[in-house]
């Protein structure tokens, strides 16, 4: 008997420790932190007397999810997007100078879940999409009419807009974690790094911009959290 039960006992304990195949499908709100590279924009910001872009990053915001494909265990697929931006702006001699710097993006997510950790999932992936980064330029003195705009056309109007944009591929590899408050809701907290792969400048109406700075880029670190609403299974 005593046998019995050693060996009951030694059976539960291998089924426990046993790698279990994680699952779930969630989707929700995905806050991020992201940190470009902002010096080449704050140098131009310097000269105009605007103030800098922070360098500890920016706030963007976004929604995402995945799902397990029992195909292959702890793997899941999914998608994510994304975008933030910042302004700065002064007024002087009855002008206002306005610059926006714009970052935002799109991504196929492949993860794969460690299974020999449970009750949490934490995954490394990697992210394939899109993005975009956009530098808004404005100065006007903000008195504008239907006539006005139009004769514009036809004047050395001291009114500017500029609009200069990159768009890019990315690949991001990423580590998240994601902690279950109950089979139905979970947060996330993760980071990752975008490489952008496109050099391509374009300006207004989709004309090339040349002599762009070679690190003004959407290259960045980021930190991802989230609350995910679905069925978890850890």
């Amino acid at each position: 008997m005593l046998l019995l039960c050693f060996v009951f006992n030694n059976a539960q304990q291998r089924r426990s420790a046993a790698w279990v195949s994680k699952f779930a499908i969630a989707g929700g709100v995905t806050p991020m932190w992201v940190m470009p590279n902002f010096d080449p924009v704050n140098e131009m910001l310097k000269q105009q007397g605007l103030e800098e872009l922070p360098n500890g990053g920016m706030f963007a915001i976004g929604g995402g999810g995945f799902a397990y494909i029992k195909i292959v265990d702890n793997l899941r697929i999914g998608g994510i997007g994304y975008s933030g931006s910042l302004t700065r702006s002064s007024n002087a001699n009855g002008f206002e100078t306005e610059v926006e710097y714009g970052l935002g993006g799109g991504a196929l997510t492949i993860e794969y879940s460690f299974p020999f950790i449970r009750k949490i999932a934490a995954s490394v992936g990697v992210m394939l999409g899109s993005g975009s980064l956009s530098i808004d330029l404005y100065k006007n003195n903000g008195e504008f009419d239907w006539d006005g705009v139009w004769s514009e056309l036809n004047s050395n109007s001291p009114n500017i807009s500029r609009k200069i944009k990159n768009s890019y591929f990315t690949l991001s590899p990423t580590l998240n974690v994601d902690v279950p408050f109950n089979r139905f809701m979970a947060f996330r907290i993760g980071a990752g790094y975008n490489f952008t792969f496109a050099d391509d400048w374009k300006i207004d109406n989709d004309k090339e911009l040349r002599n762009v700075p070679s690190d003004l880029s959407g290259d960045s670190f980021f930190i991802q959290t989230g609350i995910f609403i679905g069925m978890f299974l850890f």
